[in-house]
């Protein structure tokens, strides 16, 4: 499994996730649960603590690295997300392959592709960059440090909030996956699928990268608009 890692950037910090994290991870996903239609967030604190146990459970098997979302302006938890469906392509050749073993010691494994996934960000961070610079701070871990060859991304086809954010982003759509799963609604859902390649981040990076730095638009709450 890949070494947990901390991603700071400017609005946001991506720390391992953790117990120590349950009561604010309970706290965000209670505040506004409006856009969760599609995403598993927990709701209170024994759900939180369970939420936790279970990313911990898949990442000491292998299959997840989990982080809290932290906006570095309060401090505060503002969601999750996390790498998964890692896989491995070095090493001698087995077939049929294997996926999600790595070659070599488990512990320092570096794959050669993942997903970003399970990502939720409470109400109040939405809007603020919180989201589009932790995708960006995962991407650079991902191109950059294990030297990854794709990354994919997926949605629900019925997520046009989510697609559009990974739209935005750069990544390519490869389709969808009709009947693919089973929805969190209990519908079978059809799932579109993305992806960023090696040599297509250079210019997703520049396309966030100038995202992040164009100015963001203040909201106003609706209670200080006027009549």
């Amino acid at each position: 499994m890949p070494v947990p890692v901390l991603l700071t950037g400017r609005s946001v910090r991506l720390e391992p996730l953790a117990m120590r994290h349950a009561e604010a991870l309970a706290r965000a996903g209670g505040a506004d649960r409006s856009a969760y239609a599609f995403t598993p967030v927990p709701d209170g604190l024994e759900s939180a603590l369970d939420y936790i146990a279970r990313a911990l459970a898949d990442q000491a098997a292998g299959r997840c690295l989990p982080f809290a979302v932290v906006s570095t302006a309060d401090e505060r938890v503002v969601g999750s997300t996390r790498f998964l469906e890692l896989d491995y392509w070095r090493g001698p050749l087995v077939w049929p392959p294997v996926p999600g073993m790595p070659h070599g010691d488990p512990l320092t494994a570096v794959p050669d592709a993942a997903e970003i996934g399970n990502t939720w960000i409470a109400g109040a961070a939405r809007g603020t960059g919180i989201n589009t610079e932790a995708k960006y701070l995962m991407f650079w871990h991902a191109f950059e440090v294990w030297g990854v060859r794709r990354i994919t991304l997926r949605a629900d086809a019925r997520n046009t909030r989510s697609r559009i954010a990974i739209e935005r982003l750069g990544a390519t759509c490869e389709g969808v996956r009709r009947a693919h799963s089973r929805g969190l609604d209990g519908a079978v859902r059809d799932t579109a699928f993305y992806s960023v390649l090696d040599d297509e981040w250079p210019t997703v990076r520049d396309i966030v990268e100038l995202r992040m730095s164009a100015p963001r638009q203040v909201r106003v709450p609706q209670d200080l608009l006027p009549a």
